[in-house]
């Protein structure tokens, strides 16, 4: 969670695929906001849902913890994250910038990044958060899930790495929990890769046969040296299907402490208390402040990975085990624009500042973090670069009464799926251009997929575009219609002149999730041994 002494906490997460956020301010001395200087907490997890703990209205699930700070707290309805995926909604929460922006997005279907060996990244000419309350003074710190680029030449220039964007400290994954780093069922990149090398094996396995054949006979004028080659890489490929698993646990699945890999691969039982412990010594170490620390958890993201003493424990199976793992430790996928995709819970907590039990319903965004963290710091925006968020300061406090946001925009990778208009003291609309085809029809999910598309067969423009009234159909089930709504084409022409508005904007940067900089490259793979061999366990707690 988020804990100051002056406290703020903003919470997020999504359905189905989404990240939730935690973010805290703990209190200093000073009574004075402007020149306060609070120590701020960050909390973020993987993949819970919006109505999976208790302040959002879930009865079954234990979340004492999480509830606790919401009751302190300020509790947002209506915030938003930049992108239902990881990679561009951490790339959007760090920069206060729609990920479209710095490139941190694809075109061919390459959502998040795939590797920790690939080449892209969070780009070098990005301000995050944590730069700019470094240059503050700040100690700032990142423990847990990066997901955002290591290297970009060679193995170890770290590019991208958390401590070349503003952190002085980092200790977690480089790259992201996945199905593939455990036993699990759902494999996330196993299966594909297996497919693929058998394949290749079978083609090369014919080949060789094909020349022995036309050697033997004579049909076919060649030495034995192809029929080696191609023999021995066949060879190869088999083996390397059988082993795959094995290598995608060793090459994605390791622990960083600063630039220096601790273990490779993880001892997932012993990671849940590593970070606690990890959390404790920094809080420890930096208990005079200011401090800015972002924890980044690992829950509740595939495989579940739960300690025993939790396993059992909730009504929900594996995953509500996990989620009351998460909580114990503060105290669907990919939806495209619909509200289950990117509609997350935010608790801003701040003692004695921030008035407790507030419910705020006016439209938020997590990019709405990087102005409000900076200017709480006493820094400045930059003013060299569009940026997105605005400041939440004025709202939480009751200032204002209403959001800077009238229009947040919601992509799918690099395409704009959809937008939201908030007509002030009268309701907010949301609008569709694009959406992915559920399968079978009706079910909220798309079918055969881990992650549903942004483009190609399996979405559906739509002309008219969808209109809905989230003020009255949060759950986006009554679709508005010339005849339904009288302001239907005013609403539409509204929404449509304030997308061109923002697409004028826009200016072309490199995609950083293309095909170029996602696939994994051996050069550049982060590894503790002779690569191959990439195994080693340097610690076993805190520094």
């Amino acid at each position: 969670m988020l804990h100051l002494h002056h406290s703020w906490l903003c919470f997020r997460s999504w359905l189905a695929g989404m990240l939730s956020v935690l973010l805290g301010l703990v209190p200093s001395a000073s009574s004075n906001i402007s020149t306060s200087r609070p120590n701020i907490l960050l909390l973020m997890a993987d993949d819970l849902g919006i109505g999976d703990i208790g302040c959002y209205g879930n009865n079954t699930m234990r979340t004492p913890n999480i509830d606790r700070l919401a009751e302190d707290g300020v509790k947002l309805t209506q915030h938003i994250s930049a992108a239902s995926l990881c990679t561009p909604s951490r790339a959007a929460f760090l920069t206060g910038r729609y990920p479209v922006r710095s490139g941190m997005v694809s075109s061919i279907g390459y959502r998040v990044l795939q590797w920790t060996g690939a080449s892209g990244g969070l780009p070098t000419n990005e301000t995050t958060f944590a730069k700019i309350l470094k240059e503050k003074g700040y100690a700032t710190g990142l423990i847990g899930k990066w997901h955002l680029g290591l290297n970009c030449e060679s193995a170890s220039d770290h590019c991208h790495h958390p401590l070349h964007h503003g952190f002085d400290h980092f200790y977690g994954m480089p790259f992201s929990l996945m199905g593939d780093c455990a036993h699990w069922e759902l494999s996330e990149k196993r299966v594909n890769l297996e497919q693929k090398l058998n394949f290749l094996f079978q083609v090369l396995a014919l080949v060789a046969l094909t020349l022995v054949a036309g050697k033997l006979t004579h049909l076919i004028p060649v030495s034995w040296t192809p029929v080696i080659w191609s023999a021995l890489w066949a060879v190869l490929l088999l083996a390397g299907s059988y082993f795959v698993g094995a290598l995608i646990v060793h090459a994605d699945c390791l622990l960083m402490r600063n630039h220096t890999i601790t273990e490779q691969p993880m001892r997932f039982q012993k990671t849940t208390p590593l970070i606690l412990q990890e959390v404790a010594s920094f809080l420890k170490r930096n208990k005079h402040g200011p401090f800015l620390l972002f924890v980044s958890f690992l829950h509740v993201h595939i495989p579940l990975i739960t300690m025993e003493t939790f396993l059992g424990k909730s009504l929900h199976g594996l995953y509500g085990d996990n989620v009351e793992e998460m909580d114990w430790m503060v105290g669907g996928k990919g939806m495209g624009g619909w509200e289950g995709g990117i509609r997350v819970p935010g608790i801003f907590r701040w003692p004695g500042v921030l008035p407790a039990g507030q419910v705020i319903g006016e439209p938020t965004s997590l990019m709405d973090v990087f102005p409000t963290v900076v200017q709480l710091a006493g820094g400045e925006v930059p003013q060299d670069r569009v940026i997105d968020g605005q400041d939440l300061l004025p709202l939480l406090l009751g200032t204002a009464q209403h959001s800077d946001h009238e229009f947040l925009m919601h992509y799918c990778e690099g395409f704009l799926h959809a937008a939201r208009w908030h007509q002030r003291d009268r309701t907010t609309w949301k609008v569709h251009f694009v959406t992915p085809v559920f399968q079978p029809e009706g079910a909220g999910a798309c079918y055969g997929r881990k992650v549903c598309p942004c483009f190609g067969e399996k979405v559906l423009h739509h002309d008219p575009p969808l209109l809905f009234d989230l003020s009255r159909d949060p759950s986006e089930t009554h679709v508005l219609t010339p005849a339904s709504e009288p302001v239907f084409y005013q609403v539409m022409e509204r929404v449509q002149r304030a997308v061109r508005e923002h697409q004028r904007t826009l200016s072309p940067v490199p995609l950083q999730l293309d095909r170029l900089g996602n696939i994994w490259r051996p050069w550049l793979q982060p590894c503790c041994g002779p690569f191959p061999l990439c195994w080693c366990l340097r610690e076993d707690g805190p520094q």
